[in-house]
């Protein structure tokens, strides 16, 4: 069941999610698209050098240790949270190497900053993780057309859909602010009403921020695995990692996992998960999600019509950036502006945001609740990651 903070959002709030994304990108020679079969070298892939997690119990308590011992200027990063405490942030967390080096938290009202929250579209990443662990099993491959496990697309204008497309948000399926911000937060069956949808263009032609192609993920998932997604990312994800805190929701038919937002988490969890990223999808010596898949779904996946986007990641790479109606919104910046471009991040409205370093294995996650513009982004959260580390290899 969805959150009542959640339902309160799918109108015009929603709408938000999609057009507040796109504040900036720009241009740069385009990094060649890498086939999640492949196996990058260290040199290809920052996050391939070994695991530097170490200390705790991977389920247990993290370790914490002084911002000066890795690398840190303490009084940098307490104005980098202090900036997040003026969005109106509940909790703010720095991670490096496996060790916590700052956790903020600040309530409101009778909600605790460290308590779970809804993190919206920080959803949409998770459910690609999901997909790049079901390809590792066997159960499916990217390059499948969708309608091997949607049979509804068979014989239609959707039949050659592939799973790629729908992480890419390239696919074609159907897209109006209606439809995706009213009428499928609204439907009782989400993935149903997400299937039914129809073939606006060709796969490839026009990135669109489509919240019901990425619900079709749920469908696909079940019928890959055998299983409800939610129990799938419990086991192979969540637990695997100590997220003891994080779930995804299901909506009101109960036969949908929400996978395009739903899920609620706390900073320490999904600083867990950006480390997990940050350290080549390996947790403790234990390999979690494929390297392969780590650099695959974090490079650019469709360069030509947005620079900034993996797979349902949102990169800080220069290049074209399309907004959610398809016009291009920005051609000459960054989503962190004047930040490295191998930053990596998952977002979601209102200024969630989990931010990763690959190369210093550093992790930044800023939770809030949504309010009204300006609100918090990757650019507020970079600093964290250049201003506030100032010895990238010390510890």
């Amino acid at each position: 069941m969805t959150s009542p903070s959640a339902r309160r959002l799918a109108g015009a709030t929603g709408l938000l999610l999609a057009l507040g994304l796109f504040a900036a990108c720009s241009d740069d020679p385009p990094a060649a698209d890498l086939d999640a079969s492949e196996s990058p070298s260290a040199t290809d892939d920052p996050s391939a050098s070994a695991d530097p997690s170490g200390g705790a119990s991977p389920t247990g308590e993290w370790p914490r240790a002084e911002p000066e011992d890795l690398g840190f200027d303490a009084g940098r990063l307490d104005e980098v949270a202090d900036e997040a405490n003026r969005f109106g942030s509940s909790c703010f967390v720095v991670t490096r190497k496996g060790s916590v080096v700052g956790e903020w938290n600040w309530d409101d009202g009778d909600v605790l900053g460290s308590d779970p929250r809804d993190v919206y579209s920080v959803t949409k990443t998770v459910a690609g993780i999901l997909v790049g662990i079901a390809q590792a099993d066997g159960d499916l491959d990217i390059s499948d057309p969708v309608s091997d496990y949607v049979s509804e697309w068979r014989g239609t204008d959707s039949a050659e859909v592939t799973i790629r497309d729908l992480l890419t948000n390239t696919s074609g399926r159907f897209w109006t602010p209606k439809s995706d911000y009213e009428d499928l937060f609204a439907a009782p069956d989400r993935t149903r009403y997400a299937v039914g949808l129809g073939q606006a263009t060709e796969p490839g032609e026009e990135w669109i921020y489509n919240n019901a192609a990425i619900q079709v993920l749920d469908r696909v998932l079940r019928e890959a695995t055998g299983e409800d997604p939610a129990d799938f990312a419990r086991k192979r994800l969540f637990a695997p990692l100590g997220m003891l805190d994080t779930e995804l929701s299901h909506d009101d038919s109960g036969r949908s996992t929400n996978l395009f937002f739903g899920m609620t988490s706390t900073c320490l969890d999904l600083a867990r998960l950006g480390q997990l990223y940050a350290d080549g999808g390996s947790w403790y010596g234990e390999q979690v999600v494929p390297r392969s898949w780590v650099t695959a779904s974090t490079r650019q996946s469709a360069p030509r019509l947005n620079a900034g986007y993996g797979y349902l990641w949102w990169l800080n790479r220069k290049g074209p950036l399309v907004g959610a109606s398809g016009t291009v919104e920005a051609t000459d910046e960054q989503l962190a502006p004047d930040s490295p471009e191998r930053f990596f991040a998952m977002l979601g409205l209102g200024g969630q945001v989990v931010m990763v370093d690959p190369r210093t294995h550093t992790v930044v996650v800023r939770l809030g609740d949504p309010g009204p513009p300006p609100q918090y982004s990757m650019r507020h959260a970079a600093p964290a990651l250049t201003y506030a580390l100032t010895e990238p290899g010390a510890g």
